[in-house]
């Protein structure tokens, strides 16, 4: 019971907070709007004028949705990520799965994004590119997998060494191919590469979400198994947990997650590695509280991240990854200084 009312309590305030949070994000911006005006045009559509709807339900809406669900997914693969390589400084950024992702997606937008507009459509073009992150995040896994396994067992540290390594080969990969675009495509893709909330589609809110849910479930489920990990794989084994195959079941999960996200908004650093510390810090390492909080943690922070992006120099914006990154690479350095 006493678990079950600290995940009770801890779930209702983040609640609260992700609502304020959603509150001011939709009523700040270029055309302000009043927190009531906000709410009454969310219970009442109709009746709201086609400018506040078009700005509310066309723009605002959809991207506070969507900033929610990768703030929450990546912090979620930060939680694993750590606990499988019980190590502090990973996350989906630093293990290279973020940037085999992200080269996934650009390969197609540079190489064959015209063909497939051209033949296929929008629509399809979006799919593929989808697809080519999903095959870019497998393909991460696959390599940190062969490198690091030895006699059927995967080890921390050479998992950890060897995503550093990808993901510096597969940053230059995605440099190759900028350098070798159309100079009317470059700046969208380095707005996109540091994270770009600012185009997405309910569509896209629905299908991040789908893969969030479930991707939570199965995490949240298997909370127990990441508490023992934490003791060390030989004391979990002994106690009944399948080590292997679930660090492979975890690690392909929190891999999907992560370019479920990056296919739609690009790479968000830093999110994934700082948010599960926060909240390490006030609920305890317990995976079966860290994983709903963190995830409602994160995802009041991204939102509250691409509120200030768009608003700090407004008219113009920011990439949401640009201020992630100012906060999170100091945090970054804390944590290496403490581990040395």
């Amino acid at each position: 019971m006493r678990i079950r009312g600290r995940i009770l309590i801890s779930t209702l305030i983040l609640l609260g907070l992700m609502l304020v949070v959603a509150l001011f994000s939709l009523s700040v911006g270029t055309a302000k709007l009043s927190f009531f005006d906000v709410i009454f045009a969310l219970f009442n559509p109709e009746d709201v004028s086609p400018q506040v709807k078009t700005i509310l339900f066309g723009l605002r809406l959809p991207r506070l949705l969507m900033g929610l669900l990768v703030g929450g997914a990546l912090a979620l693969s930060g939680v694993v990520f750590q606990a499988l390589l019980r190590n502090p400084l990973a996350d989906p950024f630093i293990l290279g799965v973020s940037s085999g992702a992200a080269l996934g997606t650009i390969t197609v937008s540079v190489l064959g994004g015209s063909i497939l507009f051209n033949i296929f459509g929008i629509d399809t073009a979006v799919v593929v590119k989808k697809l080519f992150a999903f095959v870019g995040a497998m393909v991460t896994v696959y390599i940190v997998f062969k490198v690091a396994r030895v006699k059927e067992r995967l080890y921390p540290n050479t998992m950890l060494l060897t995503g550093v390594i990808v993901n510096a080969f597969f940053s230059a990969g995605i440099m190759f191919l900028v350098s070798i675009s159309e100079s009317d495509k470059i700046h969208g893709i380095f707005f996109w590469l540091m994270g770009d909330i600012s185009l997405v589609s309910f569509d896209e809110v629905i299908v991040v979400f789908i893969l969030s849910v479930v991707s939570f479930v199965a995490i949240f489920y298997l909370a127990r198994p990441m508490n023992l990990l934490l003791g060390g794989e030989e004391a979990a084994a002994s106690l009944g947990v399948e080590v292997e195959k679930i660090k492979v079941f975890l690690f392909i999960l929190a891999s999907i997650l992560t370019a479920s996200v990056v296919s739609v908004v690009g790479v968000v650093g830093f999110v994934g590695l700082v948010i599960p510390h926060m909240m390490r810090r006030v609920v305890g390492p317990d995976h079966r509280i860290l994983i709903p909080t963190s995830l409602l943690f994160g995802a009041s922070f991204l939102a509250l991240a691409d509120t200030a992006a768009r608003t700090i120099v407004a008219p113009l914006e920011l990439p949401v990854g640009v201020l992630t990154a100012l906060f999170g690479a100091p945090f970054f350095i804390y944590l290496l200084r403490r581990e040395m």
